[in-house]
């Protein structure tokens, strides 16, 4: 690890003009900077900003960005109304990161394809117009949706799926001072050419918090399939919320992890399933507008099937059809 300086923020404009990388848990970036894939020349510490509260607001929730992942699964509001972030965030890592890591850190983890981490191979995500290693290499983990020739990583979080299906919007500080809502559904972008742009972000804002609108009505599940039972990234996650009423889907949003390079989320599959019975054949048209873009890369062709059979199952536990599979 090469030296840098660190500062220790008292406000959030400490953060903002600080010109410097921010840490808070670490979880993620201590591990970058040991491997040299992040190499900063100033780290600014958050910590002991007044962000760690999650709070009643317009209805919702109002989560600070220092709230660990471990309060925010366990906060009785977000279990009762939220059970599907909840369930998300104990997907997610171990329970020692989860002490540690943070609401807004979650949303900004960088992507686990080993590519990206081996400094020795080209990738555009790491260094600008280096190539893609992974395009013709091992893709078990990687994109089968959404991604460019630059670059097929795919975004590692539990939590930000769920708070895709669920609506939530992300405050931001701006340089200025000045602050702005911005939804999460437009807030990570494809990559496109420019993998290495990940956010919405611009140099020197920092995320304040996270809006939660009002408790959705329906039923609320999210589901995870992954190689090993904890401390896995999901090779494909479903976060679904479901109302159904008088035999019909009323209302549906669903979100999905480890398909892309951001939390997908494709409001063509919703409408597919609103007004419509809960059948099988239902969920499998679903499914279809899904993957219709699909494309795997060899060794991760299997995801187009998985995503399949994890969509339908999750809708039929949502909606309490037994037969689905």
């Amino acid at each position: 690890m090469k030296p840098f300086d660190y500062l220790r923020a008292s406000a959030p404009d400490d953060a903002t003009r600080a010109d410097a990388t921010i840490i808070a848990g670490g979880t993620n970036l201590l591990d970058l900077m040991k491997l040299q894939v992040m190499s900063p020349d100033r780290l600014v510490d958050i910590t002991r900003l007044d962000l760690d509260h999650i709070e009643d607001h317009e209805g919702g929730l109002r989560i600070g960005a220092l709230v660990t992942n471990s309060d925010l699964a366990a906060d009785d509001r977000i279990r009762r109304d939220y059970p599907v972030l909840s369930r998300a965030l104990l997907a997610g890592a171990s329970g020692q990161l989860r002490n540690k890591a943070t609401t807004g850190g979650n949303l900004l983890q960088r992507t686990r394809c080993p590519y990206f981490t081996d400094t020795a191979q080209p990738c555009n995500k790491r260094e600008p117009g280096s190539g893609c290693a992974a395009i013709g290499g091992q893709t078990r983990l990687h994109a089968i949706l959404g991604a460019s020739e630059h670059c097929i990583a795919t975004h590692p979080s539990d939590m930000a799926v769920a708070m895709q299906a669920l609506g939530a919007e992300i405050e931001i500080q701006e340089t200025t001072g000045a602050t702005r809502r911005v939804s999460i559904r437009e807030f990570y972008r494809l990559p496109g050419d420019t993998p290495h742009i990940e956010t919405v972000l611009a140099p020197g804002e920092l995320i304040t918090a996270v809006i939660l609108p009002a408790p959705p009505k329906g039923r609320q599940v999210y589901r995870k399939v992954r190689d090993r039972a904890s401390y896995a990234f999901a090779l494909v996650s479903v976060a679904a919320i479901v109302d159904v009423q008088d035999g019909r889907i009323a209302a549906a949003t669903l979100a999905f992890g480890g398909l892309a390079h951001k939390p997908w989320h494709d409001p063509a599959v919703d409408r597919a399933l609103e007004g419509a019975e809960p059948t099988p054949e239902l969920f499998d048209a679903a499914a279809d507008v899904l993957l219709a873009d699909a494309v795997g890369q060899g060794s991760n062709d299997f995801k187009i099937v998985l995503a399949r059979r994890t969509m339908k199952a999750v809708l039929a536990e949502a909606t309490g059809l037994k037969e689905a599979a």
